[in-house]
């Protein structure tokens, strides 16, 4: 088609290739910008925000994440485990968790926000190693009291299921509890406070 000399075929091609060529600019200029945005593997290992899906947490169950080098454990406590926790404030050094390793809102007996979901940090507060999740009840190798919790193979601490040290074992500390924030009901951030929501 051609109308006065110009070639209007060629000229709308030309325009319709630029325009697709365009686009296709400002999306490849696009993407790594929107990328950008995201935490980098190295921003999350130096203490980035860390989103976790507990959906398919069964009870009793406990899955390990990494955050900020650390692992952090993440616990589905059944309420028959959550009733043994009064039973052994008796044995414990910081029964109410005096010393601050926990945010505000988990200084209470479940050391955390809501009873049923833990959330530690899995390094011994004797000589940071790392504590073995054992929720069975009476096992052959802790003894008939054992009523379930953490145990650090290496100097032999051990630790109730809300992380709580016991007298008499090299660790002197609770297990630390990290920052951390419901996002739903079954995701959480780890490393991020509840208030940082508000």
């Amino acid at each position: 088609m051609s109308n006065g000399g110009l070639n209007l075929d060629r000229r709308q091609f030309l325009t319709l290739a630029t325009t697709v060529a365009g686009g296709a600019g400002a999306a490849a200029v696009a993407v790594p910008f929107i990328a950008s945005f995201n935490p980098s593997t190295r921003a999350q290992g130096l203490g980035a925000p860390v989103e976790v899906d507990i959906a398919r947490l069964e009870e009793g169950e406990m899955l390990t994440i990494e955050w900020r080098g650390k692992p952090v454990y993440v616990v589905k406590r059944p309420a028959a485990l959550l009733e043994s926790l009064d039973q052994v404030e008796s044995r414990l050094k910081d029964p109410e968790s005096i010393k601050p390793q926990q945010p505000e809102y988990a200084a209470n007996k479940y050391r955390s926000i809501k009873p049923e979901i833990l959330v530690l940090v899995g390094v011994c507060t004797h000589l940071g190693c790392a504590p073995l999740f054992r929720p069975e009840v009476a096992p052959a190798d802790l003894g008939s009291d054992w009523p379930g919790g953490f145990f650090c193979p290496c100097h032999g601490s051990k630790f109730d299921l809300s992380g709580r040290v016991y007298a008499g074992v090299p660790a002197q500390d609770n297990l630390a509890v990290p920052p951390y924030r419901f996002e739903s009901d079954s995701v959480l951030t780890i490393g991020e406070d509840q208030e940082a929501a508000a």
